[in-house]
């Protein structure tokens, strides 16, 4: 598709460079805590998939330890620094400048993202985006698409697996005229584990088999002599099933977006995208010695759009003066179609509920180096709104209406922004201070759509208030030698009007918002916390000696729930799936012969619920990775996932049945052109 222009740009001279990728990061960022995860590690994850790869950053977490083959889709959106969730991303994840969370649920779809597509990652810890816009409370993880230098003209790669699992990937790329194009596809798919464990497990229990595939093409042209055009188009499916009868998962989406770059004295990025999202869930209620499963709801179809766009300019102010401002819009809307209250088998009741939000906003950010001394300085002014809200219930047989509520709209402003100067002590340390405040509204999922998880109900809140963060860091950076990294960073943060599900009752009984809950189950109430408060200590490290390299991380964390009224139960408790305790080490050797790692990740205990009664234990686990050259761009992986086959808990229902996340899986596979 991005032939023909291609081929047309060649007129314009070999001497023209495209890069494809946005204007180059600022100065300031010395003065933030970031970690990039560089292409190198990117291709030899163990699991193949970017939400393990990220998890080298420790205090990078999302809501459950479940990776995307056996998770709930709406249990993976992710934060950093403890600062809890649920469905929803604390963090601004984005890819090409192109915000990534689901526009309904916040949630991120993390098999469209293959990280052979990739060029590098950066992860900035710590609220207040800036330039990206508003939804970075953690922080902001930006994904960067792989360019013709660092991809292989052709590339393939065909694995098989544990449990009868497969993994394809095929990749090309090629410079154009002036410019360059890539095209990508890649498919797993995997008959999966029993999710309950063994012990627990009963007739209803089977394994959890997934089917993925995602597609990708971009394209970069040169329109002038230092500026380009560059065009994205990315489509995915996901089919997962939980474990037991009527629990299919199923999410497709497709996005597309262009981004004019210019790279000349006054560089700038315009930027515009469209994001187009369905999904669909089932869930089911096992009875007391498991052996049936009946559905409970059908999520048939939750249609959701988001468009956006952003304009930024960087004029030119001098050497050591970097400005960036600029301003951005971003529009969701979505509606989840839900059949419920089954009676043998069929459903009675029908739901439908959704609404529409948005955000503009203005934004400034400035750099000023004086000497050994880096400032930072930027902010931000949105105005949001909520509007169209509505919960519809009817009952099928009469289509006689049960719920018809219409949600006032609302809006407001947040001025939001950071600030932070690193100053270079000597040619090997530099020394860092930040402060920053961010915002995140409340997704369409949160505000409308009530849901259950098991026995458990949980009542959406169309009143939720925009959750706010405050935080400041200190830090101090290494570099004995131009290889060698050592970082150490303090923070304290505080997330007012934290959203969090607060348990409110346990059944029997009926309860506003979600109707009839069994013995077995708790009924909570999706409301807007006092605040977390979250302290803590990252460390990470990062070496190549020779053909070794060695990569290292290290987070402490003290979050606590500052709560009252009805929430007041939780005061001083810790945020639910939040652990005190995450690290991770890899040390990889590369030479002529082989290539080999090994991932050590150890994550603590955490709790399951908000009233710290249930509780998952603490696991290490072991990953490998083992390729061997047959032939010129031709080689034998082997790799290992949970090699120690340690059991990862997930989650715990109120009557102590136990979830695990990926056994043991093993791996034998081709390569080529890598």
């Amino acid at each position: 598709m991005f032939v023909l222009p291609l081929l047309a740009a060649a007129a314009l001279g070999p001497d023209i460079i495209v890069t494809g990728r946005g204007l180059s990061e600022t100065p300031g960022d010395v003065a933030y805590d970031i970690v990039t995860i560089d292409r190198t590690r990117l291709e030899q994850s163990a699991s193949g998939r970017l939400e393990d790869v990220l998890r080298d950053v420790a205090g990078l977490q999302q809501f459950r330890r479940s990776d995307s083959r056996s998770a709930n889709p709406t249990s993976q959106g992710v934060t950093l620094r403890g600062l809890g969730g649920n469905a929803a991303s604390r963090a601004l994840l984005i890819l090409d400048g192109v915000p990534q969370a689901d526009p309904f649920g916040g949630w991120v779809a993390f098999p469209a993202y293959a990280p052979e597509r990739l060029g590098q990652v950066r992860i900035t810890r710590g609220g207040g985006s800036g330039v990206f816009g508003p939804g970075a409370l953690a922080g902001t993880i930006e994904l960067t698409s792989a360019g013709p230098g660092e991809l292989p003209p052709i590339g393939a790669h065909l694995a098989y697996g544990s449990r009868e699992s497969v993994e394809a990937d095929a990749l090309a790329s090629a410079r154009l005229g002036g410019g360059f194009a890539t095209l990508s596809a890649d498919y797993a798919r995997g008959d999966g584990f029993v999710p309950i464990v063994a012990g627990q497990r009963g007739p209803a229990d089977r394994p959890a088999p997934y089917e993925q595939a995602s597609v990708a093409a971009r394209g970069v042209i040169p329109v002038g002599e230092t500026t380009e055009l560059q065009a994205n188009l990315i489509a995915f499916t996901d089919r997962r099933e939980r474990g037991t009868a009527f629990t299919r998962d199923g999410s497709d989406g497709a996005d597309a977006s262009l981004r004019l770059v210019g790279h000349g004295d006054w560089g700038f990025s315009a930027l515009a995208y469209l994001q187009t999202r369905a999904f669909q869930s089932q869930f089911a209620s096992v009875n007391d010695d498991r052996s049936a499963a009946s559905q409970v709801l059908d999520q048939y179809n939750t249609p959701a759009t988001g468009l956006g766009a952003r304009l930024e300019v960087a004029p030119p102010l001098g050497a050591d003066i970097d400005l960036r401002a600029g301003a951005d819009w971003r529009r969701t809307s979505g509606r989840t179609e839900e059949l419920f209250t089954f009676v043998n088998g069929a459903p009675t009741r029908g739901r439908l509920a959704g609404g529409v939000s948005s955000t503009v906003g203005a934004f400034a950010d400035l750099s000023w180096t004086l000497g050994g001394v880096t400032l930072s300085a930027g902010g931000r002014l949105d105005r949001w709104s909520i509007r169209d809200g509505f919960l519809a219930e009817r009952t099928l047989a009469t289509a006689a209406p049960l719920t018809d509520s219409h949600f006032p709209d609302r809006s407001g402003w947040e001025p939001t922004g950071r600030a932070g100067i690193a100053w270079h002590a000597a040619d090997t340390v530099t020394l860092r201070a930040a402060a920053y405040a961010g915002w995140r509204l409340p997704t369409l999922n949160e505000l409308y759509r009530p849901f259950r998880v098991g026995a458990d109900a949980t009542a959406a809140n169309a009143a939720l208030s925009p959750e706010r963060l405050q935080g400041g860091e200190l830090g101090v950076e290494f570099r004995p030698a131009p290889t060698v990294r050592l970082g150490a960073t303090v923070f304290d943060n505080r997330l007012e009007n934290a959203i969090a599900n607060v348990t409110v009752a346990r059944g029997p009984g009926n309860f506003p918002g979600v109707g009839f809950v069994s013995a077995a189950g708790f009924y909570r109430v999706r409301q807007n916390l006092d605040a977390i408060r979250s302290r803590g200590l990252e460390l990470d490290g990062a070496a190549t000696l020779g053909a070794w390299r060695l990569g290292a991380s290290y987070a402490l964390t003290d979050a606590r729930v500052r709560a009252s009224g009805l929430a007041a139960p939780l005061d001083g408790l810790r945020p639910a799936q939040t652990p005190r305790h995450t690290a991770s080490g890899t040390l990889a050797w590369t030479g002529r012969a082989l290539q080999a790692s090994a991932t050590l990740r150890y994550v603590s205990s955490q709790f399951e619920d908000d009233q710290n009664t249930r509780s998952l234990r603490d696991a290490l686990t072991l990953d490998a990775r083992l390729a061997v050259p047959l032939r010129k761009g031709l080689s034998l992986e082997a790799r290992a996932e949970n090699l120690t086959d340690t059991r990862v808990e997930a989650a715990v229902s109120a009557d102590g049945v136990i979830e695990r996340a990926t056994p043991r899986t093993l791996w034998l596979g081709v390569r080529f052109g890598g």
